[in-house]
């Protein structure tokens, strides 16, 4: 593609694009990015919404610029998965047959923003780059949420009611940080942990660091008591083991291990579904598990109602129906329906179910492909983060919208940069074949 050249009779402006299209620009945008995108709670309390959308506007033109500047430089082929595009424009077009469409056109737009984000991050950094700024923001995130809760209960035993923080550290937990809940504090450390290994294993990181990087992310994932984080650790660690596996196997072996593992994990799932109600009862702490069950069956209960199209794209819950009448049936007021899926379903209809489906298998096939054939150890990092995504989409929604939404655009677009179809139809040729692993 032809690059714009926006500055070539203006020097002052020529400069300015250079400093944004240099390689310390692009690190200090993806830096900046991703620490919005996963500070998004604690933004929202301290600055309140306006705040938050305040700094989001200010990202996206500037990443634009950052994309402009460097336009020369960034790799167009496979660009943003078709998939993508396809769901991002159903909720979009959401907007007309909702009954709040200000509503579902500003949540549609601010969708659109973290997409973006995320597409300029993964159109201006290459996957170990990325590593380092996600491994940085978590580490600084997880420090900040630990030195909240130290201050809140052990300091000065005060609540910080405006973050959400009860400072139940002297109890042992559960705490949640930043991140207004347990379990979304519990996912950052699982996703921080994950980040900390892949740089240990590609040395980007001294030891010291790692050390005590692998400190907190363990300490805030104990800490955070989530039973939802702790059964989405046991699936990670289960698909790093079966990674780890594949990508020691023979080559020639490698495509029947991918479908025999395929399968086994088609009946796990199937066997899983069939006694939902013994798991639920074997999991159920403190009836946390049987009142997700009963927010599910309200939500079930008014998603056939407008089950082609949907009831209008939200992302989180805003105090308009149907949200509304789920939250006046149940105890507790909700921002989602605690499962992606349903919330999906709720909102943009069987249409956006299936759109949003394909978007994950699309994903995650291309991206465990490559962690599965490619030897550089990077390409477990998109994998595996799809994998703590999808299964914490059975009980949170965090994947629909900010940090987990730009998470998954990110993993998206980089496996779809290296196995787009589009490609090779457009090359004629075949996928490269699959690079020895050590």
């Amino acid at each position: 593609m032809t690059a714009p050249r926006p500055a070539q009779n203006h020097p002052a402006l020529a400069a300015l694009f250079r400093g944004l299209g240099s390689p310390h620009a692009a690190a200090a945008l993806s830096l900046t990015i991703f620490g919005v995108a996963f500070a998004t709670p604690l933004i929202r309390s301290v600055l309140g919404w306006s705040g938050l959308i305040g700094v989001v506007a200010a990202l996206v033109p500037l990443a634009a610029l950052v994309v402009i500047a460097r336009w020369d430089t960034i790799e167009w082929h496979g660009l943003l998965p078709i998939s993508i595009l396809v769901f991002v424009g159903w909720c979009l077009l959401s907007t007309f047959w909702t009954d709040h469409q200000w509503i579902t056109l500003s949540s549609a737009l601010y969708q659109i923003a973290f997409a973006f984000l995320g597409l300029t991050i993964a159109l201006t950094r290459d996957m170990i780059q990325i590593v380092r700024s996600v491994g940085s923001v978590l580490r600084a995130l997880l420090t900040l949420s630990l030195a909240v809760e130290v201050l809140s209960g052990l300091i000065l035993d005060v609540p910080f009611g405006f973050m959400g923080v009860e400072g139940n550290i002297a109890l042992g937990g559960p705490i949640q940080g930043i991140f207004e809940t347990r379990n979304t504090l519990g996912f950052m450390a699982l996703l921080g942990i994950l980040t900390f290994v892949i740089e240990w294993r590609t040395r980007s990181a001294t030891r010291g660091v790692v050390v005590y990087s692998l400190t907190i992310g363990a300490a805030s994932l104990a800490l955070s008591q989530s039973p939802v984080v702790l059964l989405v650790a046991i699936v990670l660690g289960l698909a790093a083991l079966a990674l780890y596996g594949l990508r020691q196997a023979p080559a020639d072996l490698r495509r029947a291990l991918q479908w025999a593992l395929a399968a086994l994990t088609a009946i796990a799932l199937f066997s899983t579904w069939l006694a939902r109600t013994r798991v639920i009862a074997l999991l159920n702490a403190g009836s946390e598990f049987e009142y997700r069950y009963l927010l599910w069956f309200q939500a079930l209960t008014l998603a056939p109602i407008r089950g082609l199209e949907g009831w209008g794209w939200s992302g989180l819950w805003q105090d308009v129906p149907p949200y509304t009448y789920i939250n006046n049936v149940l105890v507790r007021s909700h921002e989602s329906s605690l499962n992606a899926f349903i919330d999906v379903y709720l909102q943009v209809g069987i249409v956006g179910l299936v759109a949003f489906i394909v978007l994950l298998v699309l994903a995650f096939v291309r991206s465990w492909l490559l962690a599965s054939n490619r030897r550089t150890v990077t390409y477990t990092w998109p994998a595996l983060v799809l994998v703590a995504l999808i299964a914490t989409s059975a009980a949170e929604s965090s994947i629909l919208v900010e940090g987990g939404w730009l998470l998954l655009v990110v993993c998206a677009v980089k496996a779809s940069q290296n196995m787009s179809w589009r490609t090779r139809l457009r090359s004629g040729s075949e996928p490269v074949p699959p690079v020895p692993v050590e």
